[in-house]
């Protein structure tokens, strides 16, 4: 079970990181900004679907449905700035490695 956990994690951390890069590349689509600006909102907001007052379903459904929004996001991207950014996470940003 910790293992499959540990998988989501890694994927969701892979969609925020794509989403994180295509915020800030020149060439993102036009919808992305509105669409993380909506995604979130639900996540402060503090109407959801399932109220958090339920002990488990109001958790579940915010642990289900935003990673499968930001899956779906990444799904979105055109396929080219998918590329870019696995082309920019196999580089190494010079600025970032200091020296003493």
């Amino acid at each position: 079970m910790l293992k499959k956990l540990s998988a989501l994690y890694a994927l969701v951390r892979q969609d925020a990181a794509i989403v994180w890069f295509a915020l800030r590349h020149p060439d993102r689509p036009a919808w992305l900004r509105p669409a993380v600006a909506v995604l979130a909102l639900y996540v402060l907001s503090p109407l959801d679907l399932v109220p958090d007052v339920l002990p488990v379903f109001g958790l579940i459904d915010d642990l289900v449905l935003v990673p499968l929004a930001m899956a779906w996001l990444v799904r979105l991207l055109p396929e080219s700035l998918r590329r870019s950014h696995a082309d920019a996470a196999r580089t190494v940003d010079a600025a970032v490695v200091r020296t003493r």
